[in-house]
């Protein structure tokens, strides 16, 4: 009988990549995945550790967790991702119940800990089985990191079909770590050092995802637009840029759209531009943290670069990129932030009119800069009311952003059912009955800007790219109706 094994994931995209890259492991060791971890017989968080709000929805999983435990002590329960490295100690303590522990760069060893655990239970004794990176790589000869990170790549090079059968959008790590170091970020001390992946390795795996279905594909990076490869073994090469990565993904043949993120300003060229102009394939959006519209603030989280800077290159980009779609980060309430500071962000905000933009009150991250330098001095109900008056600025924009469009055709990748389509479908099934105030038949998807549209078609669209007429717009989707079909529908099923 299959075991089975239930995995939730917190935070970014490269959290998401690693979780199906693990679930694939797990598969080839006989796990069938769940949607119940009261069930499991193996329960994995990956978790993320860039905001103390994402630790708070951990623990509080965890306490879940420890009632189903008690019930079924034979339930491995283990903690992976960045939280694992950033605060093994404490998850020793406050989570006794928890079996395993592995780091963002040590996830291909996750069977040899599973092999362990088993292995003390038939012992009958209970200890934790560890893995993590905790900083080594960075004081490790560089032949030595190389070898290390080419056994942590082998994850990404072995992913095989999910277990219903489907690749329609995926992603593909491009470079793992950061060396840029802001005050506030904790990524370089939970994920390592910048190391870039070989292009042909990249390749590679964007050949095996178009030949697994794939059609959309998201290149990943932590700051993915700094990726740098020098080929040619024994001596220097020539050095495999960003730009050029796009254009060798470009020819996969298969793969119909591109996106990357995350950009940072400072690294960001003129070259990639002008690869979104002319590469076809690579969807005109651009995910752009500027993080403050203050320069003193930009200057105590080590941002590199001005408020001056970040604008030019916006501009640029609308140059170069005709009808490209900007979104941003912002964090509010940082060390030293006044209200003078708060208001520039706004004023960035309003000048630059993103498609949307990520917000987030400041919280300490240990061992960060920021956390051993720079007092936390903006009080909490003002970082609160500061987050809701950047809120409400991003609401009116992503709004004005979205009425614009009414009326234009848009091609959008037909994703699936959008929720209410999928509760109304459960309605249904549970009752017997088709609820009036719930289309079951509507589908969800994304233009080329990363907009999402939700309109009413049969199931044979969904995996097609479909001509949408734009009829109405909320502040975060369009709705609109179909205007032409796929000369050629294919079902999801045979991707």
């Amino acid at each position: 009988m299959a075991k089975s094994v239930y995995l939730e994931t917190f935070g970014c995209q490269m959290n998401v990549l690693d979780s199906e890259l693990v679930l694939g492991q797990l598969a080839r060791l006989g796990y069938a995945s769940t949607e119940d971890y009261r069930r499991a017989d193996l329960v994995l968080l990956n978790t993320c550790s860039v905001r103390q709000h994402a630790e708070d929805k951990v623990y509080s999983r965890l306490g879940e967790i420890t009632k189903a435990k008690q019930r079924r002590p034979e339930m491995v329960v283990g903690i992976i991702g960045c939280m694992a490295e950033r605060d093994h100690d404490g998850l020793k303590t406050k989570a006794p119940h928890v079996d395993l522990m592995c780091g963002p760069g040590n996830l291909n060893e996750i069977p040899s800990l599973l092999a362990e655990v088993v292995e003390d239970r038939q012992a009958r004794r209970h200890s934790l089985a560890i893995a993590l990176e905790q900083d080594h790589s960075r004081r490790t000869p560089a032949a030595e990191r190389t070898r290390i990170y080419d056994s942590i790549e082998a994850l990404d090079l072995s992913r095989e079909m999910p277990a219903d059968g489907r690749v329609l959008q995926s992603y593909i790590r491009v470079q793992r770590g950061c060396d840029k170091f802001c005050t506030f970020c904790v990524v370089p001390f939970t994920r390592g050092p910048e190391r870039s992946r070989p292009p042909e390795h990249i390749v590679e795996e964007a050949r095996k995802l178009a030949d697994l279905g794939a059609r959309e594909i998201t290149l990943l990076g932590q700051t993915v637009n700094s990726y740098k490869y020098a080929e040619g073994a024994g001596g220097p090469g020539r050095t495999v840029t960003f730009a050029d990565l796009l254009q060798r993904v470009h020819e996969v043949e298969g793969i119909e759209r591109i996106r990357f993120v995350t950009s940072y300003p400072g690294d960001f060229t003129d070259d990639v531009l002008r690869a979104m102009r002319d590469l076809p394939k690579v969807c005109e959006y651009l995910h752009i943290p500027a993080q403050s519209g203050s320069n003193a603030v930009l200057g105590r989280m080590k941002r590199q670069y001005t408020v001056e800077q970040y604008e030019e290159l916006l501009v640029r980009a609308r140059e170069v990129v005709p009808g490209i779609s900007l979104a941003g980060d912002f964090i509010v309430g940082f060390c030293g932030e006044t209200d003078e500071d708060h208001e520039r962000t706004l004023a960035l905000v309003e000048r630059v009119r993103y498609k949307n933009i990520y917000m987030f009150k400041y919280s300490p991250r240990p061992g960060t800069v920021a956390d051993r330098r720079l007092p936390d001095d903006v009080p909490d109900e003002v970082k609160q009311r500061r987050h809701m008056e950047l809120a409400a600025l991003q609401k009116r924009m992503c709004l004005a952003h979205h009425q614009a469009m009414v009326g234009r055709e848009v091609e959008v990748l037909a994703e699936g059912y959008s929720k209410a389509a999928i509760k109304a479908q459960e309605a249904e099934q549970s009752r017997g009955q088709e609820i009036s105030w719930k289309r079951s038949d509507q589908l969800t998807g994304r233009t080329r800007g990363d907009e999402i549209v939700v309109f009413t078609g049969p199931e044979s669209l969904i995996g097609e790219f479909v001509r949408i007429r734009v009829t109405s717009a909320t502040a975060l989707t369009l709705h609109g109706e179909v205007a032409t079909r796929p000369e050629r529908v294919r079902s999801l099923s045979v991707l």
